[in-house]
């Protein structure tokens, strides 16, 4: 079988089969492109052939290849944990264009914020707080894969924290509604992670009621939502005394992370 055949069989979107081909063969993306007539071991054609089954019944990319790239960092993932978004990307952003000697990832899943937020400001201490023990397994061994120190908590929104205060909070928390018809193409993911009551809004409530006695003077809290939450987020933040509130737009413009400063 050849690399024009395999692909043709798989009955997968293009680019979906030359990433999970590349992973089944050791080829690089570019070679499936260029050499269409290379043949492929039974081995390889088998690999990719489980690959493709497992795409056509639903099962996202980044779980067949246990891998999934935030920030220009390459992350393990597993079902244990929220495949990282490019949207989330932005929280990452906002986070960096602040002044901050500590900083807290609430919610951290596979660590990927935390983690590049480490990355980027290597001097300062970053924690991240996870309340599945799985995910938190999943963080610990990106941190050490990447060679980052973070110090993880084990426990829920901010009570690991203590009676600590920080220079920055952020949190991807679940924001989609219990019965959101969109969950229906998210049945691989935690759904811990992604279902958060009946508006999408009780962990952001939690949080919002938590994180603003962690907060140093001057400290932001910035958080991640959905579609059309930017008015209710941010006026939670209002009733809990922050500042200076407001929301960001991703690069699709929609309004994607809204925050305010103690």
């Amino acid at each position: 079988m050849t690399v024009r055949d395999a692909l043709a069989a798989s009955s997968l979107e293009p680019r979906e089969a030359r990433i999970l081909l590349a992973a089944a063969t050791g080829f690089s993306q570019s070679a499936v492109i260029a050499f269409p007539e290379r043949s492929l071991s039974a081995d390889s054609a088998a690999r990719f052939a489980d690959f493709a089954a497992r795409r056509r019944q639903g099962e996202p990319v980044a779980y067949i290849l246990g891998a999934q790239e935030f920030y220009g960092l390459r992350f393990s993932v597993t079902p244990a944990v929220l495949i990282p978004r490019p949207e989330t990307e932005l929280l990452v952003e906002l986070a960096l264009a602040r002044d901050f000697a500590s900083a807290v990832d609430l919610g951290t899943g596979c660590g990927c914020i935390a983690l590049a937020i480490k990355h980027e400001r290597p001097a300062a201490r970053v924690v991240g707080v996870e309340a599945s023990a799985a995910a938190l397994e999943v963080a610990r061994r990106n941190a050490v894969r990447l060679g980052l120190s973070v110090d993880w908590r084990h426990g829920r929104w901010c009570e690991p924290l203590a009676d600590e205060q920080h220079d920055l909070i952020v949190a991807n928390p679940p924001y989609i509604a219990a019965g959101d018809p969109h969950l229906a193409a998210l049945g691989y993911e935690p759904a811990a992670a992604l279902v958060s009551g009946a508006d999408g809004l009780d962990a952001v409530r939690a949080i919002a009621a938590q994180a603003p006695a962690h907060l140093a003077a001057g400290a932001w809290l910035l958080i991640e939502h959905g579609i059309g939450q930017e008015a209710a987020v941010c006026a939670l933040l209002h009733e809990v005394g922050l500042r200076e509130v407001q929301t960001w737009p991703d690069l699709a413009r929609t309004p994607r992370v809204s925050g305010g400063r103690r």
